[in-house]
């Protein structure tokens, strides 16, 4: 009789244990987990839409070299090794969970340099894994950059400051992107503002960037390439034209990311002539076609800096 009730409480045992790891298997089968569509917070020019992380750094360092060729590049300036275009060194600190501060320190590559970057990122939506009502990520990013250059002694040239006001640009960027399998991309319709500009200059631009990566082997190199379209009048285009024999034209990044344990390494090609959206989307006067683009890189490192 024991053996009887022993047996048929084995069976029941069994068959509930059964029943919850496979309730439990299907439970974690169907979890819908964040989608990483990009690797770091930047590709090449172009902001992404993730995040640090909460109690995150992400330490940014860019370094863009001089033009590769063109007349100032060439053997004789060893395909622009010899000159340090731009170099900007950024703090991306994760103070919440979909929400990062940007803190930078920025070179300059034209007539605005020695320049200071504090800027915000919030995410808004995450794509998510296994969850077709998340198909998407979307992220806003606004900064303000103020310029610690001294002033021009000539009139009507960005850097002929006034007052402080003079000195600040500000850039608001609205980032949605999706990846498709391993292929991921994105726009980033922006909005850029200065508080001071040449007479015949517009002080505002929108543009419309975009951004794709490509993973090339084993996810551990990648292939990303962004670009950057501003809109700008063509009375404008035909000042610089006349005044200054000066044409602008549309950044243009190509480069190559190396994933390592600890570091994200990224070798950039590109003919953005400074690293800040606040300047390069107004002032990118090089052109791939006559072999003015640069080439730099990008090295990222994450720290912990408290525990969430």
């Amino acid at each position: 009789m024991k053996g009887n009730v022993f047996s048929k409480l084995f069976i029941f045992c069994f068959v509930y244990g059964c029943s919850c790891h496979i309730a439990l298997a299907q439970d974690e089968k169907k979890e819908a987990r964040p989608t990483q569509i990009f690797s770091s917070t930047k590709t090449i020019n172009a902001r992404t839409t993730e995040v640090t992380g909460k109690g995150k750094l992400d330490f940014n360092v860019t370094h863009n070299f001089g033009d590769a060729a063109g007349d100032n590049g060439g053997i004789k300036r060893f395909f622009g090794l010899d000159n340090a275009a731009d170099i900007r060194i950024g703090f991306h600190i994760g103070i919440g969970d979909k929400t990062d501060l940007v803190l930078a320190r920025d070179k300059g590559a034209g007539t605005v340099q020695s320049l200071y970057e504090i800027g915000i990122k919030q995410q808004l939506l995450r794509q998510m894994d296994n969850d077709p009502s998340h198909p998407v990520s979307v992220a806003v990013y606004a900064n303000t950059a103020i310029s610690a250059q001294k002033r021009s002694p000539f009139d009507d040239q960005d850097n002929s400051f006034t007052n402080l006001g003079d000195r600040m640009s500000y850039v608001l960027q609205l980032i949605a992107a999706r990846k498709f399998g391993n292929i991921s991309v994105q726009l980033n319709p922006t909005y850029v503002t200065r508080g001071l500009s040449i007479s015949y200059d517009q002080n505002s631009f929108f543009a419309l960037g975009g951004a794709l990566r490509i993973p090339l082997i084993s996810n551990r190199l990648n292939l990303v390439v962004d670009y950057f379209h501003p809109f700008r009048k063509q009375s404008v285009k035909d000042s610089f034209l006349v005044n200054y024999n000066l044409r602008y034209y549309d950044p243009l990044g190509i480069g190559f990311e190396i994933l390592t344990s600890g570091h994200i390494f990224r070798l950039n090609f590109t003919n953005a002539t400074e690293i800040l959206e606040n300047r390069f989307i107004p002032r990118t006067i090089s052109s791939w076609g006559r072999g003015e683009f640069r080439w730099g890189f990008t090295i990222s490192r994450k720290f912990s800096l408290w525990r969430p």
